[in-house]
């Protein structure tokens, strides 16, 4: 009997041990966890919430949730030289591209959104996503700003998100969604579903990130703008996240680390899924 007792503990450890290796593997949306240390029973099989990313029942059903979703991701600016001139935005003209912002230890806007995004498109991908980025690195020069919204239009984009990093007073913290404001002949039929797009990732990064509204613009996390060419010349739902202040120092500690950029591009992957899906 203490030979077979031996015998049955030995194989029950190898079970466990075999249970945990399983547990670590996977596919997920946040960084890879140290492994949990009272075994197999604490894993997420309970459906429920684990860390930003969701529990792995939740991140099955994201993957098959975007089928058929085409989504453009707009990292804002870029890392080459200015192209430079002026382009018409449908009620003026601005320039072409602008240099964007940076955080006092020279962490780069540009450098910022290419990043997140890059974490964004592997996000909805997983989830089933189409997507297309309106720039193919962050070393070239452009595109301008009209042919990022062309871009959106001529791929009949279901949602485009265009980030950012705002550049505003080292005072001021937080985070705001810009919606576009009908501008006449050109953006009136995207107004409605822009607004629901917006909603959506707003309320989606608020919980996923943690970060507060904007202190210093907008009205409970929004303002409305109708001098971006993005916005203007866009035929699809469209609207641009300031995902944090550079110039403030709590924000940029936060923009400035890779692991809260996967959290902040999973928190727009749940906002951009809330909207395109009704769920």
């Amino acid at each position: 009997m203490a030979n077979g007792r031996k015998s049955l503990a030995l194989a029950l450890g190898s079970v466990a041990v075999a249970s945990l290796g399983l547990a670590s593997c996977g596919d997920s949306d946040t960084p890879v966890a140290k492994p949990p240390t009272a075994g197999p029973s604490t894993g997420p099989s309970n459906g429920r919430s684990n860390g930003a990313g969701g529990s792995e029942a939740r991140q099955q059903r994201a993957g098959a949730s975007l089928a058929g979703k085409t989504v453009v991701l707009d990292p804002g600016h870029n890392g080459g030289p200015l192209k430079g001139g002026q382009v018409f935005v449908g009620n003026g003209y601005k320039a072409c591209d602008t240099s964007g912002t940076a955080t006092d230890a020279g962490y780069s806007e540009h450098a910022f959104t290419w990043d997140t995004a890059k974490r964004l498109q592997k996000v909805l991908q997983r989830r089933g996503a189409k997507v297309v980025l309106t720039r193919p690195n962050d070393k070239g020069s452009g595109p301008c700003i009209d042919e990022r919204a062309a871009i959106g239009n001529r791929h009949k984009a279901d949602a485009v998100i265009s980030i950012h990093a705002d550049g505003a007073a080292p005072g001021g913290r937080g985070f705001h969604v810009i919606k576009p404001k009908p501008v006449k002949g050109l953006n009136e039929g995207i107004i409605a579903p822009s607004s629901k797009l917006g909603d959506a990732v707003l309320a989606a990064y608020k919980t996923g990130t943690g970060m507060p509204y904007s202190t210093y613009l907008g009205d409970n996390g929004v303002t409305v703008r109708d001098d971006l060419g993005g916005l203007n010349l866009s035929k699809v739902p469209k609207i641009f996240i300031e995902t944090g202040n550079m110039r403030n120092k709590t924000d940029a500690a936060k923009l400035s680390d890779p692991a809260f950029r996967q959290r902040m591009a999973v928190a727009m992957a749940d906002g951009l899924t809330r909207y395109l899906t009704g769920k």
